[in-house]
């Protein structure tokens, strides 16, 4: 046998090494661009939610100065729907996404500290505005209570119990605009 006739396997392999492995760095090149990708992802989705969940935090400012505002009425402007913000029915073609905030809710804060602006606006839970909830035709959510001091209807020492309050409901939405577009709405119904 010659020499040229002698089979070297070693000799047909080079290169294949080669191959195969720029094969393998491929391969893991792409998968480590795909677990890059869902990581990035995965944060954005939670810095989203991050935003989300602050700006219904921050609404809570607005049921609250909704709130102390209400409390600060004396029953007669509570008929009325002229004060700012304040409408005396329920307003049953209200829609908090297609309202003009900016023209008819009370501003809260026009930042929070973390980017939120906080509106809000009241609704009494009548059927028609601008009427007392005793009218004859009025339609309310009330709550009827006994006044302070009074027997829960029963007579006491000899004496009639006392008449009912009645209390209408009230119903305050607050929204929050915040950083990234985020829009939070929240409502609350106190009497």
């Amino acid at each position: 046998m010659s020499r040229n006739t002698v089979f070297n396997p070693a000799r047909r392999q080079r290169g294949v090494v080669l191959f195969i492995a720029l094969i393998v760095l491929v391969a893991m090149t792409l998968a480590g661009l795909a677990m890059f990708r869902s990581v990035s992802t995965g944060v954005v989705i939670a810095g989203n939610l991050t935003f989300k969940q602050a700006a219904t935090n921050a609404a809570d400012r607005g049921v609250e100065a909704g709130r102390a505002w209400l409390t600060a009425q004396v029953p007669a402007n509570l008929q009325n729907t002229a004060l700012p913000g304040f409408y005396s029915d329920w307003g049953a073609t209200f829609d908090p996404t297609t309202f003009d905030w900016v023209t008819n809710g009370i501003l809260v804060t026009s930042d929070d500290g973390g980017g939120n602006e906080v509106r809000y606006v009241i609704h009494r839970l009548c059927s028609t505005a601008n009427q007392s909830v005793n009218a004859p035709s009025q339609q309310c959510v009330t709550l009827n209570s006994s006044g302070a001091g009074g027997s829960k209807g029963g007579g006491a020492y000899g004496q009639l119990p006392l008449s009912n309050t009645i209390q209408a409901y009230f119903r305050i939405t607050a929204r929050t605009v915040g950083p990234k577009n985020t829009v939070s709405y929240v409502q609350t119904i106190i009497f």
